[in-house]
């Protein structure tokens, strides 16, 4: 039973009032070790694989159908690989694979890890506005942003490897899927989201610092680009789920 709950078995709906998300390049032979088999890295140039960081202030986040006076308000901090998944049905799903999550409250912890494999643990949670900066802090967590939120048409970050905008985009997270494995059943969990007038924009960060990255030992990473979206109703729908590997007969069906 507990096995089944954590497979994501009805549909959530929540309202994001802010989604901060930052993508990080990396060598993509850094990143191969930290997603399972049934995976490929999602790249760019064939060098660079990336890890989005994301940053959600949630309303309302509760089963979907419930009144909003049941649901619950959390701020939602997620790492996660871009990759791409060939489903049964031989279609080629662009999407994120779930390293750690955090939130800054237990509530959600203890929720999100019974329903859900996305590794929650809680954390603090410091945001502040002064002459024109947002500053999110996590001195548990060692993150330390910093945005320039008085600047209209910012550059793309130093050193990254997008030539514009238009093509850092494509790697503008969160992705329409999210992927996780159970390694002892061999079966890939699937994660569709659902979202409305989805328009990122892009973002000034003026400094950044990621405690997690050190753990991993990704030292080479690279802010790719950061982009933020306000104000958008989201749904995730139900968990579904794949054996793998896959075989002739799964593609006949």
């Amino acid at each position: 039973m507990i096995d089944f709950l954590k497979n994501h078995p009805f549909e959530i709906e929540a309202f994001f009032e802010s989604s901060i998300v930052l993508s990080f390049a990396v060598p993509k032979d850094l990143l191969a070790d930290l997603i399972p088999e049934c995976l490929e890295l999602d790249t760019f140039q064939d060098k660079w694989g990336f890890v989005a960081v994301a940053m959600v202030q949630t309303k309302n986040l509760r089963p979907k159908g419930f009144p909003k006076f049941l649901g619950n308000d959390f701020f939602l901090i997620g790492y996660r690989v871009f990759v791409r998944y060939e489903s049964r049905s031989g279609k080629r799903l662009r999407g994120l694979y779930i390293l750690k999550s955090e939130t800054d409250k237990l509530k959600m912890q203890f929720l999100g890890n019974v329903f859900t494999h996305y590794k929650y643990s809680t954390t603090d949670i410091n945001i502040t506005h002064e002459g024109g900066l947002m500053n999110i802090i996590s001195v548990r967590s060692g993150i330390e942003l910093t945005i320039d939120t008085k600047r209209i048409q910012p550059a793309l970050p130093e050193g990254s490897p997008f030539s514009d905008w238009k093509e850092a985009r494509r790697f503008a997270g969160p992705l329409p899927f999210t992927f996780s494995f159970d390694e002892k059943r061999k079966q890939v969990l699937i994660i569709e989201g659902m979202r409305e007038n989805w328009q990122p924009q892009p973002i000034s960060v003026q400094g950044v610092r990621v405690g997690f990255f050190e753990e991993l030992r990704l030292k080479n990473s690279l802010l790719a680009n950061a982009f933020e979206v306000k104000n958008i109703p989201y749904i995730w729908k139900k968990g579904r789920i794949e054996q793998w590997p896959q075989t002739e007969t799964d593609f006949k069906v």
